[in-house]
């Protein structure tokens, strides 16, 4: 059987090309060995199932690894403790008959959940059968996230703690779980604040015994390059895995799922042609792709919709260019980074997590924009000669919509909505055939650099206030120094101007240093 990209469910190593987790897994392990009680809480498709994997066959002649799930617990098994912990036994029993376990385990676990009637029937239970057995025994608990809003759950977690707490009193390890690993979305602590009444949910945590999580399950360009290499070892395609594996980085920024979907699209619809334009060509087609069939991105843009004050932070780091310190303290900005909406730049403020979902969420805004009639979409057949961008045109004939139609709106308004308008009037005339995207660390409280790819041909725009003369040269510099670092000879300089006493408006070519740069202020 050949092996193949895999964006669904855990990852086998025997069926699917993977990246090597090992540095990942040996973090998990010592947290396991040092019996600890953790939650692998990431967003979806974020690795955590293939984790679980992992754990289970790495681990299972030094353990017994019980891993089970909550997904496919149905509403009955909640209804009462009964039901509950009848159903948690069977899903012990299914297990140990899937490992080819002794018979007096899997007739322990069959037996007792006819006779539970509590949860301190289920606790007595856990504490013999661990007595019992003469492995260290691990419970995994896949997709917690079911059993949110469940007063049940909170007691089944608060039956575990007991157990954990009564291990440390008598220095007996063998007493309960060894190691117990919760894996979902959310952490515990946000389930908590979801199920439990609003006057408690501040105290006496039923899960306070956890350890913090803190394994990195991102892909590195050097951990994505392992996966590469696998691949070429079958396949040969003479491919520059280094080149690749950066590449793929800068648009992803490791996440797991974007960067198995970008080589699975290269592989099997892209003609193995494994090329820094072809990985363009595949971002573009998964960032116009119907987010009914993309969950990843349908969930994305539910979560805008669902929560609106998440949205209006989403919208004030991309088109605002308002920053925020990583402290994620704020509820909104916790929720952003469970669902891996942000993640942390190198200089400690908060960004998108990646391009890919940076673009779609500018799409977003762009087309909400675009329907409320904030602009007209321009007729791209105006800005393209012989499959050229004419970009000096594009920025001279938004000057002019600008100086026409938005002249006299109200300046804060316009100040906020200044770099999604110039989106709006460019997304029509680029769509299908070009892309862009932000760089977010070169930007700053003042502006915002826009790359621009056409026809083979990559435009650097800079767009920010315009705040004088000083501050327009400063601009010139920065832009200037920003072109050498990706060997363009041109650039584009568009700043915006809310003097109405003083017509500054002009768009020309100028020269800064050996570059040449576009200036418009409008």
């Amino acid at each position: 059987m050949s092996k193949e990209f895999n964006i669904t469910s855990a990852c086998n190593p025997y069926k699917n090309y993977m990246v090597d987790i090992s540095n990942k897994f040996n973090q998990v392990k010592k947290m396991i060995d040092d019996a600890r009680y953790f939650v692998i809480n990431r967003a979806r498709q974020f690795g955590k199932t293939t984790m679980l994997y992992t754990i289970n066959q790495r681990l299972g002649e030094d353990y017994l690894v019980l891993r089970i799930s909550f997904e496919s617990m149905d509403d009955k098994s909640w209804q009462d403790s009964e039901a509950f912990c009848k159903s948690f036994c069977q899903k012990i029993e299914k297990v140990l008959l899937s490992k080819s376990t002794c018979d007096e385990y899997i007739n322990y676990w069959h037996n007792v959940k006819e006779n539970l009637a509590s949860i301190e029937d289920l606790s007595l239970c856990i504490n013999r059968f661990c007595l019992k057995c003469p492995q260290k025994v691990i419970l995994i608990i896949d997709e917690v996230d079911q059993a949110s809003n469940n007063d049940l759950f909170i007691k089944f977690l608060r039956m575990l703690r007991d157990l954990y707490n009564e291990r440390i009193a008598e220095n007996n390890y063998q007493l309960t779980f060894y190691s117990v690993i919760l894996a979902g979305v959310y952490d515990i602590k946000n389930l908590k604040l979801k199920i439990r009444p609003e006057d408690q949910h501040k105290v006496n945590s039923p899960w306070n015994i956890a350890s913090e999580f803190n394994v990195d399950m991102s892909f590195n360009p050097e951990e994505i390059s392992t996966m590469l290499i696998e691949y070429e070892n079958d396949v040969h395609t003479n491919m520059n895995i280094s080149e690749i594996s950066n590449e793929i980085y800068k648009y992803t920024s490791g996440y797991p799922v974007l960067v198995s979907m970008i080589c699975k699209e290269i592989d099997e619809n892209f003609g193995k042609v494994w090329t820094i334009e072809n990985i363009v060509n595949v971002v573009k087609y998964l960032i116009n792709k119907d987010s009914d069939q993309f969950i990843l991105i349908d969930d994305l843009l539910k979560n805008i919709e669902i929560y609106p004050d998440l949205k209006k932070i989403i919208r004030a780091i991309l088109l605002e260019n308002i920053q925020f310190d990583y402290t994620v303290n704020n509820t909104t900005l916790k929720l952003a980074k469970i669902f891996s909406f942000i993640k942390k730049s190198k200089s400690g403020k908060i960004e998108i997590h990646n391009l890919i979902f940076q673009q779609v969420l500018y799409n977003y805004f762009i087309t909400e924009n675009i329907i409320a009639n904030l602009i007209r979409e321009p007729n791209k057949n105006t800005y393209i000669h012989n499959g050229i961008l004419d970009m000096p045109l594009i920025i001279t004939r938004f000057k002019d919509l600008m100086y026409q139609e938005y002249r006299q709106r109200d300046n804060q308004f316009i100040e906020k909505q200044c770099r999604l308008l110039f989106l709006c009037f460019l997304k029509p005339i680029i769509n299908g055939t070009g892309f862009y995207y932000v760089e977010p660390e070169t930007r700053d409280n003042s502006k915002m650099d826009l790359v621009v790819t056409y026809g083979g041909q990559e435009f650097v725009i800079e767009l920010k206030v315009w705040h004088g003369d000083k501050y327009e040269t400063d601009g010139k510099e920065q832009l200037a120094e920003y072109l050498n670092t990706r060997n363009l000879k041109e650039g584009y300089l568009v700043s915006f101007s809310f003097l109405k006493e003083k017509d500054v408006s002009k768009a020309e070519w100028i020269t800064e240093g050996d570059k040449k740069i576009f200036e418009a202020i409008i």
